[in-house]
This record gives C-alpha cells, sequence and structure tokens, in this order.
C-alpha cells in the first residue's frame, strides 16, 4: 500500500469517547487512513468492542491521564459530551497535545471525499443509511460515517480504499456536471462503470452545531424542530443554523415544506410523499411515475426513502435506485425486530427519543396491526424530559399500554434537575391515555418483571429511547440483556 493510499500515516491519534456510535466511526476511518488509534470510554460498548476485534485500535476502559499516548503527532479527539475537566484532556493540554473536537476530525474527513451529509432533527440515520444501501446496490463502494449500524453484517463506518481517479457524470438537477473521481468494477446490480470511494455519506449533526463544519457537496435537510436546548435558544436560531448549512453546498435535497424552503437560495431539490399503502412488514408508494417498495414500516420511512431516492438521482443511479430500495431492511436500532418474548409478543427496539420520532414509531407500529401495541420508553436527558413532558404524554398514548423506566441521564446529573425522572412522563402520559394501562417501572429489572406478567402472543412491544434501553428489549426475547 502506497503513502497516497495511507495519507495519515505517522499521526496518532487518540479518541476520548470512543465508544460512541460516532467517534467510533471516526477511529475506524483514521486507521484505515494509517493513523495509530487508541481510545478511551468510561464502559465497554458495542462499537468499541467491535474496534477491538477488528483490530482498529488499543482501547481503556476508564478515563485516565495515563491513557493518554506518548510520542509524536499525537492529536486528542473528544466527543461533545467529553468535558473540559476529563484527565485526559487535562493532561493533553499540560503536554502541550493538540486538543480537538470531534467537528475538526468530521471536517478534515469530509475534506478527502465528496460527501453528502444528512441533517435535521429526525431521520438522519435512517436516510443517510438507505443512500449507503442504495449506492452500494447501484455499483459504487461509498464510505459512510453514520450513527449506527447501517445494514445487516455492516459497521457503523466504512472508509473506501482509494482507486485511480477518471472522470464521471453526476447529475445537479437540470444541468450535469463533470468531477474527477475514482471508478472500481462494479459490484451492485449496475452494468455500467460507477464511482467507487468517490463518495461518503454523513450524518450533519446539529446538537453540537458540528454540522457547520463539514465540507458538502450534497446537503440534505429531512425537518426542523428544536431539540437540543442546550445548543440553540430558540427555533430561529436553530434556522439560522440550518440555513448557514445549505449554503455550504452546491446542491441539496429538502423536504417540501414552505420553512424548509425558506431555508435554501440555491438549486435545490424539494421532495414529499403521499400516504404510502401499508404492506406485510413495510409499505408501498408512487416516486416519479413509479412504484416504490419498502420492507420497513410507516409513512415516515417512505418519506426518507424518498429524500435518499432523490440524492442518488443527483449521484446519477436513476431507475435502478427504485428497485433497490427494497432490499433496504433497516438501520440498526431503528424498528429494529429483535425477536419474540417467552409470552409471544414481538419485541422491537427504536432509537426514538422525541415526542415526533416516537410518535412516528408508534404510528408504524399501527400499521403491523398488532393485537395490542405496548411502548416501553427510557426518557433521554432531564432538560428534554422537562421540557417536552406534554409532547410525549401526548404520543406514548398512542399505545394500548405504556411502561415509562426512568431518565437516562447522558450528560446531565439528576441533582441539576430537581423534581423530574421518568415519573414526569407517566403523570403527562395518564393526561392523555383515556384510562389505558400507563406503568412506572424506574429500573429495567422492575421493567421486565412487569412485561414478563403483561406480554402475550399478539402484541407487539416497541422499546424506544437513545440510552441503553435496547439492554432491556434485548433481555426480553432471551438475548444479552438484564
Amino acid at each position: 500500500m502506497n503513502v497516497s493510499e495511507r495519507p495519515w500515516a505517522g499521526r496518532r491519534l487518540h479518541f476520548v469517547g470512543v465508544g460512541g456510535a460516532g467517534m467510533s466511526g471516526y477511529a475506524r476511518a483514521a486507521h484505515a487512513l494509517g493513523a495509530t488509534v487508541s481510545g478511551s470510554d468510561r464502559a465497554a460498548t458495542p462499537y468499541l468492542e467491535r474496534l477491538r476485534e477488528e483490530g482498529v485500535l488499543e482501547a481503556h476502559i476508564g478515563h485516565d491521564a495515563a491513557n493518554v499516548p506518548t510520542g509524536d503527532r499525537v492529536e486528542i479527539v473528544y466527543s461533545s459530551a467529553v468535558p473540559a475537566e476529563n484527565p485526559e484532556r487535562v493532561a493533553a493540554r499540560e503536554r502541550g497535545i493538540a486538543d480537538r473536537p470531534r467537528a475538526e476530525l468530521l471536517a478534515e474527513l469530509t475534506s478527502l471525499r465528496r460527501t453528502i451529509a444528512v441533517a435535521g432533527a429526525h431521520g438522519k440515520t435512517t436516510t443517510a443509511s438507505m443512500i449507503v444501501h442504495l449506492l452500494r446496490e447501484t455499483g459504487h463502494d461509498p464510505s459512510w460515517l453514520v450513527g449506527s449500524s447501517v445494514g445487516v453484517g455492516l459497521a457503523n463506518s466504512y472508509w473506501a480504499p482509494t482507486r485511480p481517479s477518471s472522470t464521471h457524470r453526476v447529475s445537479t438537477g437540470s444541468a450535469t456536471t463533470h468531477s474527477e473521481t475514482t471508478h472500481p468494477p462494479a459490484t451492485g446490480s449496475a452494468s455500467t462503470q460507477t464511482t467507487a470511494g468517490g463518495w461518503l455519506v454523513v450524518e450533519a449533526d446539529e446538537s453540537d452545531r458540528s454540522m457547520l463544519s463539514l465540507n458538502v457537496e450534497i446537503a440534505v435537510l429531512t425537518n426542523v424542530e428544536l431539540d437540543h436546548h442546550a445548543t440553540f435558544s430558540s427555533l430561529e436560531e436553530l434556522r439560522d443554523a440550518f440555513r448557514d448549512f445549505l449554503a455550504r453546498a452546491p446542491q441539496a435535497v429538502i423536504w417540501d415544506r414552505p420553512d424548509l424552503r425558506a431555508l435554501r437560495d440555491g438549486p435545490a431539490v424539494f421532495y414529499d410523499v403521499a400516504e404510502p399503502q401499508p404492506l406485510a412488514g413495510g409499505s408501498r408508494f408512487r416516486w416519479r411515475g413509479g412504484e416504490v417498495r419498502l420492507a420497513v414500516p410507516g409513512w415516515h420511512n417512505a418519506l426518507n426513502a424518498t429524500a435518499a431516492l432523490e440524492v442518488t438521482r443527483l449521484v446519477g443511479v436513476g431507475d435502478r435506485a427504485r428497485e433497490a430500495i427494497a432490499g433496504f431492511t433497516g438501520a440498526a436500532r431503528r424498528f429494529q425486530r429483535l425477536g419474540t418474548s417467552a409470552g409471544g409478543a414481538v419485541v422491537i427496539d427504536d432509537y426514538a427519543h422525541h415526542p415526533t420520532e416516537v410518535a412516528a414509531t408508534l404510528s408504524a407500529a399501527r400499521t403491523l396491526a398488532p393485537k395490542r401495541l405496548v411502548a416501553v420508553f427510557q426518557p433521554h436527558l432531564y432538560s428534554r424530559t422537562a421540557l417536552l413532558a406534554e409532547e410525549f404524554g401526548a404520543a406514548l398514548a398512542l399505545a394500548d399500554v405504556v411502561v415509562v423506566v426512568d431518565v437516562y441521564p447522558a450528560r446531565e446529573r439528576a441533582e441539576d434537575h430537581p423534581g423530574v425522572s421518568g415519573a414526569t412522563l407517566v403523570r403527562s402520559t395518564v393526561e392523555h391515555a383515556q384510562g389505558r394501562k400507563v406503568l412506572w417501572r424506574a429500573s429495567f429489572d422492575e421493567a421486565r418483571d412487569a412485561l414478563g406478567e403483561l406480554l402475550e402472543d399478539g402484541d407487539l412491544c416497541v422499546v424506544m429511547g437513545a440510552g441503553d434501553v435496547d439492554v432491556l428489549g434485548r433481555g426480553l426475547v432471551g438475548g444479552d440483556g438484564v
């Protein structure tokens, strides 16, 4: 392997918080580019363990100044959840080592490949995963940095090897542009030669404004809703950030809504979808004059698929993507079937952690026509729980039975939010549930016992949250969990 294929050879990158979905992906990309990689996190995670198995990094459990590597060209990369007083960050500053936020490294990575960046309050991971799926299935070899496994057997990230460059054509709406990129033999159903290693698909995160650091060729905006109240003081401030994000990209694919249209000044494709017709486990709908079939349910997934299809149309895939999308079976923790409980209920795991997402997930679950729809919810962040309690209650009340566990604090502390707990959502859900059963079970053990007695054959149990509630879900079906 020559130097051009390992341009980061000689660099030593240490990732603080490497066990997360995002940081683990950057570590894998850095390793593929030739850097020596190490990292640490407060606990072992599936992402961290997979990196270890792949030989990507030396990982430490727990944060300690001694974890910081010695030698030349050492750089510390930290996630937005890692505070300045973290001992490894403190040690780096004391030693004069570069201490860089993840946004800087992501900016560097997006400068190396032609980047498709998916932004929005909801749907980023699924839409990005669909784009990856379509590119792979139509002969491309894309790289990606996404917040979960993008499909069966695939990791949350991949860095495609560099190929000899040649010229290809990429549609940009009504015009067609030429650009230099790379070509492998086609690997999907496509018969023509297509791009390999040329495209990078990423999620553009607004939570820490890192989306404004990216080098983007095609920007996707799925929706705008205030979710990160510690970062943005108002919806208008958030809209300004998305306006800035879109202004940085020569091409954009945007949900066709007046408030979103107003954020783009430049070429754009505006997409929408009519109400899809439910099918067994999925749906079908019309796109650009033809039928599209999906293996994942819900109007929101049809909308995500339409965005992905429009992106691949800009890339030049064309109608081949219409058939390829039928093979997408979902990203990890996005309406992911875990199995069947001892009582015969189907258990689904979903990352929904905002009222809009909870409502969309439960509405999608209804299309499967269960005998009873049971929602299990782990709130994420005390601040979000308090600010959106009423909205959460209305969304959770779409289920026939609701079980709420305690808050996953993430970067927050309970003592800074007195009086806020999972019980906060129990109270608001009861107000909307019209007498349907709502249970408060603070711990996973309590919830598991209650669900063991409750779940029956014909029930659909949807376990939701952005924390570690998937552990509870796996435990219900006899997998690794509580």
